[in-house]
């Protein structure tokens, strides 16, 4: 898909997480492939690691997946044998800045401000039905491979999710009214263990916010990251995580914002992103609470799309072209924005401002 062509590619999987992996692998194998030399690519240009060395050190974190969810390492295998990849180079998929950490510090070695998230609260909105969405920040690339799936496991509620082609969890919605977005934040200790990218799917498993929190806590993560999840029962919470803590955030009257620092009191000594990288992040912070408090109580699809289209303070801004910052290799490729208790998500291909959003919803069966 090149950026002309105006909507994220969607696919319906449905079976064992292994048949799931499987028509995944086959339906999107073209993807999958461009996902896997891209990524490598990428390693190499900018960390020095080959694809060899990477695929050696994706193969390192499937214990840990076994470990908490083997049904992902399911899915996993299905998608290497629909695609045509080994294992590890699926695993490698499932991966990114964990692949290149410094050495000594457990510090991601690229420092990154990606992704601005946020939740409004029924009591916000115009017709009373809560929404969670994100801009979501990567390098450009990942336009050309995202798709939308619906995920329906025999045994696990049914997902909705924007994610890159190959890569079983992202970011999105369950069809028991949750929804679950994420956040890059920086810190030290970073190791081998359960995939960050993976944690929101595993939220995703739950009904509850606090269910989801439980389980969050109890996995041995490899790396930090923040999730910002919304149940059906109109409770909504933000997570920091390291590897071995979490601050939890509760919504300010309605409103739960979040970009790429840490703001939970507990976890401000945690905070290893600096320089423009920490600027960029609370501008973006800033303007995402102060657009929905302008519109607080009238804040509808229609006007989160605005919102998320806002380019004001660029090159800091919620909406980011490629070319706002030529060393940094990101831009807001995607934009989604989520009614979990209706099922339904729009997704933009990025920028949202050059872009259309299209509706997608669970199919019924």
């Amino acid at each position: 898909m090149h950026a002309h062509q105006r909507a994220f590619p969607f696919f319906r999987f449905q079976g064992t997480h292994r048949e799931i992996g499987r028509q995944f692998g086959e339906a999107c194998a073209e993807l999958i492939h461009r996902h896997r030399d891209l990524a490598q690519a990428r390693l190499q240009a900018r960390h020095g690691i080959t694809p060899e060395r990477a695929v050696a050190k994706a193969a390192r974190f499937r214990d840990a997946v076994l470990r908490e969810a083997p049904f992902f390492d399911e899915e996993i295998q299905g998608i290497a044998e629909g695609a045509g990849l080994s294992l590890s180079e699926a695993y490698l998929l499932q991966l990114r800045a964990e692949l290149a950490v410094v050495p000594d510090t457990g510090q991601p070695a690229e420092p990154a401000d990606e992704c601005t998230t946020f939740v409004a609260l029924a009591g916000t909105t115009a017709d009373g039905v809560p929404m969670i969405g994100q801009n979501a920040d990567l390098p450009p690339f990942y336009r050309e491979i995202g798709v939308v799936v619906e995920l329906v496991p025999d045994d696990a509620p049914a997902v909705l999710m924007l994610t890159p082609a190959g890569q079983v969890s992202y970011i999105g919605i369950n069809d028991r009214g949750m929804g679950v977005f994420a956040n890059y934040i920086t810190c030290d200790g970073w190791r081998v263990g359960f995939p960050r990218y993976l944690l929101s799917r595993l939220a995703l498993t739950y009904e509850s916010v606090d269910d989801a929190i439980a389980r969050l806590s109890r996995v041995h993560r490899a790396s930090s990251r923040n999730l910002i999840m919304l149940d059906r029962h109109g409770n909504a919470a933000d997570l920091e995580t390291t590897p071995t803590r979490m601050g939890r955030l509760d919504p300010d009257d309605g409103l739960l914002v979040h970009a790429n620092h840490f703001v939970a009191p507990e976890l401000l000594d945690a905070e290893r992103s600096t320089g423009s990288h920490l600027e960029n992040s609370r501008a973006r912070h800033a303007q995402m609470q102060r657009l929905l408090d302008a519109r607080r109580g009238q804040l509808s699809v229609a006007v989160m799309q605005d919102i998320m289209r806002n380019r004001e303070g660029a090159p800091n801004a919620l909406c980011r072209w490629p070319e706002d910052d030529a060393e940094r290799d990101v831009m807001t490729f995607a934009s989604v924005i989520a009614q979990p208790t209706q099922g339904q998500m729009w997704v933009a291909v990025g920028p949202p401002d050059q872009h259309p959003y299209h509706h997608y919803a669970f199919t019924q069966p």
